[in-house]
């Protein structure tokens, strides 16, 4: 039995997942009665009129319409049917779904009044074997209708969907590249690269920082390419920051960071000189983006600040209106991020 990895016993298991598919095929037939007073006189209860042919999912159909009625109990009502035509030598049945509608004047089926959709019919070439409505719409009804009867006219379509199958399909599983970029950092093999921030150690390949970041490729495979071995001294940054900056690039995503609502907003803060510093533009996006919804008074001016070095045009429109609806100077004025603002002008 081959082993099994070490993701797939955690998670309980290898998987995968299929859909089953109903492919259908749709179409639709315009009726148009034109002299339905005249149609509905010479026909009468029982009678009816063939609509002309048409073709939907590769079978031909037609609508017969009784305009006085199909039976007894449909007298004074309009009645319609849809059929599957008879073809010699077949009597296979076809599955599908009708709704008969009434259209408005500029040719829009009315949802008020329209019927079907709701049932799978199972059609069969038989002439006296129809699928619809023997009470439709009531006669006495058009008469007052003048939305969809005019000069003695008014048009029904005849909506059809077929079923032509079943089939299954594979469905194909996210990509989990992420997760395995995050287990080659947190594993190290084959790290070729340490880093020493604040004298906390941490690994990492080359070619990947390299490959995410213009800055790393640049340091990496320039000034410091024979330096193998020897740690790269990373100043003016956390060790926590730069422990999430590599989780980012190797995740495309950040760690989840319990650390409450202020903090995260100085970890966002961090982070956003950390991506600049680094060219890593989605992520100093994201991080300008958590900064823009995420202002107390305490943080509202650093943040500020951050923005007009790091070139944050929007961040720094929504700290002017954070700043703008405390609608009192002196509250600003008494944080902290206030006297390192009157600093950051001074230098």
């Amino acid at each position: 039995m081959p082993p099994t990895s070490s993701r797939s016993s955690a998670n309980g298991g290898s998987g995968s997942m299929s859909t089953v598919v109903a492919d259908t095929a749709t179409g639709w037939h315009v009726l148009r009665i034109s002299s339905y007073s005249a149609t509905k006189a010479l026909l009468g209860n029982g009678k009816f009129i063939k609509s002309s042919t048409f073709n939907v999912g590769g079978h031909t159909w037609h609508i017969k319409f009784f305009p006085a009625g199909y039976d007894a109990k449909s007298v004074g009502c309009i009645s319609v049917f849809l059929y599957l035509d008879e073809i010699a030598g077949q009597n296979n049945v076809v599955n599908g779904r009708l709704k008969f509608s009434l259209l408005d004047r500029q040719g829009k089926t009315d949802s008020a009044y329209s019927q079907g959709y709701g049932n799978l019919w199972g059609f069969r070439p038989v002439p006296s074997l129809g699928w619809g409505y023997d009470q439709f719409i009531k006669t006495n009804w058009l008469w007052k209708e003048s939305k969809h009867f005019k000069n003695d006219c008014f048009s029904i379509r005849c909506d059809v969907m077929v079923m032509l199958g079943l089939r299954t399909e594979t469905v194909v599983p996210s990509s989990d590249l992420h997760q395995d970029l995050g287990e080659l950092l947190s594993s190290r093999q084959g790290a070729d690269v340490t880093f020493d921030v604040n004298g906390d150690l941490f690994t990492a390949h080359r070619n990947i920082l390299g490959a995410r970041s213009s800055v790393f490729k640049v340091e990496l495979f320039g000034v410091m390419k024979e330096k193998t071995g020897v740690p790269v001294v990373i100043r003016d940054m956390e060790a926590r920051v730069f422990k999430a900056l590599l989780h980012f690039i190797y995740t495309d995503s950040l760690p989840g960071m319990d650390v409450g609502e202020e903090n995260e907003i100085v970890m966002a803060q961090h982070l956003l000189v950390a991506a600049d510093r680094y060219d890593l533009k989605r992520l100093k996006l994201i991080s300008e983006n958590k900064l823009c919804s995420r202002f107390t008074k305490r943080t509202a001016i650093t943040t500020l600040v951050l923005a007009e070095q790091h070139g944050c045009r929007g961040l720094k429109e929504a700290c002017f209106a954070y700043l703008s609806s405390l609608g009192s100077l002196k509250a600003v004025m008494d944080t902290d991020g206030y006297d390192h603002l009157r600093r950051s002008c001074q230098a």
